[in-house]
């Protein structure tokens, strides 16, 4: 189903480079670093990274240079982090050692942070193959330095955009994400702005696409879908407009989602249905299940591995951390949702729905979350009206509160301090399942204050 085969896979990195001593001098203080990191519960997890890259700058692309299968990048600005996850897993599951950046520390210098966690005083990373999920931004630092021989991109939405601008430059970095790839493409048809991208791959890099049945295209609406939706409902242009067409819909998808239910999706391959069971939250993981199942069946077209093999592979991926992660307190369920721009809020409130649950919304604006949080004012919060919110954090809390109120979404209460905030919100209704909604830097924090107080998976992350 590739537009473009890929040749033989090249030998992406040159012969491995004599290790350079400051290389281990680096390797032994980027562990000392996080091992203090870790004990004391500050410095997140790319500070070892960032303090390897200044000892010596070509530790990561020397030390990805050996790997018999190269390096999957995988970028885009929803799903990165549940993708990877889900890519690694599999690519687990059907037999290769892989290495990962689990934490969605997405930077270079995060990369850097996995490596020091992996490595042994040799230096050498005992992996078949690295996934790596990299920032839209860093992605184009990232190869420059290492060559991706395979890459997946996800989508292009309004993000952050007091970093990146508009999404044509966020669409244009990936661009050149795009433009390194040496192996395959996986590309997703049904953003324009992604499927345009085939036209900049190399020549001798192949393109595979993932995409979505007629009958999802609505669950699925595309940045611009959404702007078309708003011009409607306000009323201003509702006569005009009129959801955009996606160009590359019709393009020959090694993936296609077909159909989703509960905990449950099936998915169309060279023709055949699949369906099987998945343990991930949210709809919109399904469509990333999609993206996933193209990944591995590029990587392993030499393997061909069977479709309930490919099928039981991915139903025993989980939740990647913070990313519909299920903490239990005192016997009951808190799931934390990471929210971080327009269309994954609104996809996130269409997938779950909020009676019998308590929910909190924390939302902080950092330099990780984006200072810019005009986009609450994009998002619908009305399926929220007849439950409430019980407690609303965050140093944007009053932000967040207003934005509620101008959807009649009754706030129970307000504490921007997140600590006092989630104390209380634990405390209101014991036992009773818990949802809450945060910004990245709210669900670093809610994560490490559940760690001080109930039992938490260890995912390497500071404070």
């Amino acid at each position: 189903m590739r537009s473009k085969t890929s040749k033989a896979q090249p030998a992406d990195q040159p012969g491995r480079p004599r290790r350079p001593w400051r290389s281990l001098l680096a390797l032994l203080v980027g562990k000392a670093v996080r091992h203090v990191s870790r004990l004391s519960h500050h410095g997140g997890s790319a500070l070892p990274g960032k303090v390897v890259e200044r000892i010596d700058p070509g530790f990561l692309a020397r030390t990805l240079s050996g790997l018999p299968r190269g390096v999957v990048l995988v970028s885009g600005t929803n799903g990165k982090t549940t993708t990877t996850r889900m890519v690694a897993s599999m690519l687990e599951s059907l037999g290769l050692k892989v290495f990962t950046n689990p934490t969605g520390s997405n930077f270079t210098r995060g990369v850097v942070s996995a490596l020091v966690s992996t490595l042994g005083l040799s230096g050498r990373l005992h992996a078949d193959i690295a996934v790596l999920e990299l920032d839209e931004a860093y992605a184009v630092h990232f190869v420059r330095q290492v060559k991706p021989r395979y890459a997946l991109l996800l989508n292009v939405m309004r993000d952050q955009l007091d970093r990146f601008g508009e999404i044509d430059t966020t669409a244009r970095l990936l661009g050149q994400v795009a433009q390194a790839t040496t192996g395959t493409v996986v590309l997703n048809r049904e953003d324009p702005r992604i499927a345009s991208l085939a036209a900049q791959t190399p020549a001798q890099t192949g393109v595979a696409y993932f995409g979505l049945s007629d009958d999802l295209l609505s669950y699925f609406p595309t940045d611009d879908d959404m702007h078309a939706s708003d011009r409607g409902a306000d009323g201003a242009g509702a006569a005009s407009a009129s959801r955009p067409v996606r160009p590359g819909h019709r393009l020959p998808a090694e993936v296609t989602l077909e159909r989703v239910m509960d905990h449950r999706a099936a998915f169309r391959l060279d023709g055949r249905l699949l369906e099987t069971a998945l343990r991930l939250e949210g709809v919109y993981n399904l469509y990333n299940a999609a993206a996933a199942l193209a990944l591995v069946r590029v990587v392993l077209e030499d393997r061909e591995p069977d479709d309930a093999a490919l099928m039981d592979a991915l139903s025993k991926v989980t939740p990647a951390f913070g990313r519909g992660e299920v903490i239990t307190y005192r016997g009951a369920p808190v799931e934390l949702v990471l929210v971080k721009n327009p269309m994954g809020f609104r996809l996130a409130l269409s997938s779950f729905n909020p009676a019998g649950q308590d929910t909190m919304i924390a939302i902080r604006d950092e330099y990780a979350d984006g200072r810019d949080m005009s986009w609450l004012w994009d998002v619908d919060f009305t399926s929220l009206r007849d439950t409430g919110v019980a407690m609303v954090s965050g140093t944007r809390a009053y932000d967040m509160a207003l934005r509620l109120a101008y959807d009649q979404v009754p706030t129970e209460a307000i504490e921007t301090d997140l600590d006092r905030a989630l104390t209380a919100f634990l405390e209101v209704h014991p036992g009773r399942p818990k949802r809450i909604y945060c910004t990245y830097t709210s669900m670093l924090r809610l994560r490490s204050a559940l760690g001080r107080i109930t039992s938490v998976d260890d995912a390497g992350v500071g404070a």
